[in-house]
């Protein structure tokens, strides 16, 4: 992604691509969405004022501890759903959210937002895996938080290695074992440290 390429097209009221406008497809659940308006959504997220990529939210706190509870009732997948969408207020690009709401809404069998809910995913899948593959420096996925790193690895089957690393502004994540023979990934982190060296400035 050229991100100032983005910044301009996102900012320009008669571009396709002017964020208010692609915001109301997002949340609209619109899968006519190009791929290019995809990849808009997303990485031009870091030019909003509610972009925090290192904030951790006290709804993911919460929704963290209902689903690491033992055994879940119909009260509590109501609960991950309500606090889900808390913390995709915040921050509508956070994969884990839509994940455990996407779980939760099958759970509860409601099956149409849950076909709404899957569209988000797709849409957010569909610009990261655009982006690269991942295998090299050069070929780098392109993410706009460090938390979409380990949920792509899970979505695309592979389980992490247990070691990260960051090399210039990529971050390296080992992988497990796998049929492949992938040894790890590259995340071009750039919007994350640049909105952490602002933060510190």
């Amino acid at each position: 992604p050229d991100y100032k390429k983005i910044e301009s097209a996102i900012k320009d009221k008669s571009s396709e691509y002017y964020y208010p406008t692609l915001t109301q497809k997002f949340n609209a659940s619109d899968s006519t969405m190009t791929l290019e308006q995809k990849r808009h959504i997303y990485y031009g997220f870091v030019f909003q004022d509610k972009y925090s990529p290192y904030q951790f939210s006290d709804h993911s706190k919460k929704l963290n501890e209902v689903i690491n509870k033992e055994n879940l009732t119909n009260d509590d997948f109501k609960k991950i759903v309500e606090l889900s969408d808390l913390v995709l207020a915040e921050n509508p690009f956070d994969l884990r959210a839509l994940s455990y709401k996407s779980y939760s809404l099958n759970k509860l069998e409601k099956k149409i937002e849950l076909e709404k809910n899957i569209i988000k995913v797709n849409i957010i899948m569909e610009a990261l895996i655009s982006s690269g593959d991942g295998v090299s420096k050069e070929t780098a996925f392109y993410v706009i938080n460090t938390s979409n790193e380990y949920d792509l690895l899970n979505m695309l089957g592979f389980e992490f290695g247990g070691e990260q690393s960051l090399i210039e502004h990529y971050d390296y994540l080992k992988l497990a074992e796998n049929e492949y023979k992938i040894a790890g990934f590259y995340f071009d982190v750039s919007p994350s440290l640049e909105s952490l060296s602002k933060k510190m400035k």
